[in-house]
């Protein structure tokens, strides 16, 4: 009942940040200057692997952000939503997250492929789809309850001021004259302060950051999985966000550096196992002969290692009985698996990368919880 007769609530209204000139501690300085350093290291030696390294990346970065807002499903239930299985709606999320990363990183950062990105996040949600790839037009909050912004840990700023509040951000997001990692944390804090889509902000606002770090040409092939590493400490990493709006930017900017040292780190070992891989797929397939089917797909597994069997087929033009062979020799090898119990329309993943993928993660949060 109080929730429905309140009358009145104070916002936060943040300032415009375009002309920002930050503040930072030399030692914090030094952190961020070390954490563009492995991130440029592993977009430049990645060598061969950096087209499944980037893939791989890019999945780990969705399925992380999405953690971050308890959405929780595991990898296998991540690689079917891939492919159209949605009996996991937190799945289904995390390949729509991983989408709207795509699609920030697809070009200029600017308001229009923000709000794409958005569009790209929502589309399938039966709630917020009628809201997608819009500025929201109604008060919202971060707390309180479903009725009022009541006991709201955060109100962001009115809807009629969401519009120039994020014309301001992109100003200062494009800016070449910012230490990178200050200027992707300070964009990332003032995206999640200005809260401007209904639902969807934190992942999008993460993928801002990774934007941000791209557009800055750091980070030109992979996305580091930043949010790897801040769900390990998840709620320091609010911790920061309130920090920042009560004036101090420092706390977001060090976990950020700290999260981008360790995820960037983490992602270099992953390179050097990709790399591995493929002898190791020969090897444990009996080292098909050259030209075989079987060849061909083991070929094609670092860059496509989720697929059916129509794909495999039509991209390799195969004939359907080599397909199969070729698909029953790596699976009786344990180089694939199958994810689903059907026996038509199988989906089928690769082994390695996908116990890699999960390795990434949880060796990112344990080095997280120990830096």
């Amino acid at each position: 009942m109080a929730d429905r007769t309140l009358r009145e609530i104070a916002v936060s209204i943040p300032p415009h940040i375009e002309p920002l000139d930050p503040t930072v501690p030399n030692d914090l300085l030094a952190e961020c200057d070390h954490a563009v350093r492995t991130i440029v290291r592993l977009d430049e030696t990645s060598g061969e692997p950096l087209l499944p390294l980037a893939t791989l990346l890019l999945r780990a970065e969705s399925v992380a952000s999405s953690k971050i807002e308890h959405e929780n499903a595991s990898i296998e239930d991540f690689a079917r939503a891939m492919h159209g299985v949605r009996s996991n709606s937190s799945a289904t999320a995390m390949v729509a997250a991983a989408g709207a990363i795509d699609r920030l990183l697809a070009g200029p950062l600017d308001t229009a492929r923000i709000t794409g990105a958005h569009r790209r996040l929502m589309a399938d949600d039966p709630i917020e789809q009628p809201y997608a790839g819009r500025w929201r037009d109604m008060q919202n909050w971060i707390g309180g309850s479903n009725h009022s912004p009541r006991h709201a840990l955060y109100v962001p700023p009115p809807p009629g001021l969401v519009p120039g509040l994020m014309d301001d951000l992109v100003r200062f997001a494009t800016r070449s004259d910012l230490p990178v990692i200050v200027q992707a944390s300070i964009a990332h804090a003032q995206f999640e302060s200005i809260h401007p889509f209904t639902d969807g902000n934190g992942r999008v606002g993460r993928a801002l950051a990774s934007a941000v770090i791209r557009t800055r040409g750091v980070a030109r092939h992979v996305v580091v999985p930043i949010a790897s590493a801040l769900v390990a400490r998840r709620e320091e990493y609010f911790a920061t966000l309130n920090q920042y709006r009560a004036g101090d930017a420092g706390p977001i900017i060090s976990a950020f550096a700290r999260s981008s040292i360790v995820a960037s780190e983490e992602a270099a070992v992953t390179g050097a196992r990709l790399a591995a891989m493929p002898e190791q797929w020969r090897e444990m397939a009996g080292r098909p002969r050259a030209g075989s089917s079987s060849a061909a797909l083991l070929a094609a597994l670092a860059t496509t290692p989720i697929f059916i069997a129509e794909d495999i087929e039509s991209r390799l033009r195969l004939s359907t009985p080599a397909t199969y062979r070729a698909i029953d020799r790596l699976a009786g090898a344990g180089v694939i698996r199958p994810l689903t119990t059907r026996t038509r329309n199988q989906i089928w993943g690769t082994s390695d990368l996908l116990d890699e993928l999960e390795d990434l993660g949880e060796r990112i949060a344990a080095r997280s919880l120990t830096s």
